[in-house]
């Protein structure tokens, strides 16, 4: 990556996070050209701390690491812009971004594609996400083929309701089955997008 550290004179560009799945900006930190390289080799976000004087992975107190999706220079070369998943809250005040937002989605696949992910991280014994992804794949799978099959019955009649509260578990199971197997919505929106040029 083509980046021009020499227009600071410490040899410092600032480097905008931004939420992969949310788009909100998270925070803004600085990167020497140790601090990409290793953000690029480890896939965690390091940046160049100017009060600590030293490299510096966000996440390496607190265990909330922001995971690397992509990096990208701005037209000029000197400023990053940050793609990357956090794995817990930005700031140090324990606020999800450092300008005190929210880091929701307005999407809420999005929102619940998340809970969803959080349920396989985090299994507690009263979901029924978290039963699921206990069940393994073959049941995982089941319930998607089971769920598809009464999308099609109802699609049959003229219930309104029911019609729709069966798009709404197949949805739903298959959200799950997706997360099961290391996607997200997102790897599926972009096989839709290559499609569609």
């Amino acid at each position: 990556m083509n980046v021009d550290f020499s227009k600071s004179p410490d040899a410092l560009v600032p480097a905008i996070i931004q939420d992969a799945r949310t788009f909100r900006v998270l925070m803004l930190g600085y990167m020497n050209q140790e601090a990409l390289d290793k953000t690029i080799k480890e896939g965690k976000v390091t940046f160049y701390s100017r009060s600590k004087k030293r490299l510096w992975t966000k996440g390496e107190e607190s265990g909330h690491f922001l995971m690397l999706e992509s990096i990208k220079a701005d037209c000029d070369k000197d400023t990053l812009l940050v793609m990357a998943r956090p794995t817990g809250p930005v700031c140090h005040t324990g606020s999800d971004t450092c300008f005190d937002e929210k880091n929701q989605n307005t999407n809420f696949l999005i929102e619940l594609e998340n809970t969803i992910i959080d349920r396989h991280r985090n299994p507690t014994e009263s979901s029924y996400t978290a039963k699921l992804f206990a069940a393994g794949i073959n049941r995982m799978s089941q319930k998607v083929g089971e769920e598809a099959v009464e999308l099609v019955i109802e699609a049959k009649d003229n219930n309104e309701e029911l019609f729709l509260n069966e798009g709404a578990d197949l949805l739903y199971h298959y959200l799950v089955l997706l997360v099961a197997q290391g996607y997200v919505l997102e790897d599926v929106i972009k096989v839709l997008r290559d499609r569609h040029k």
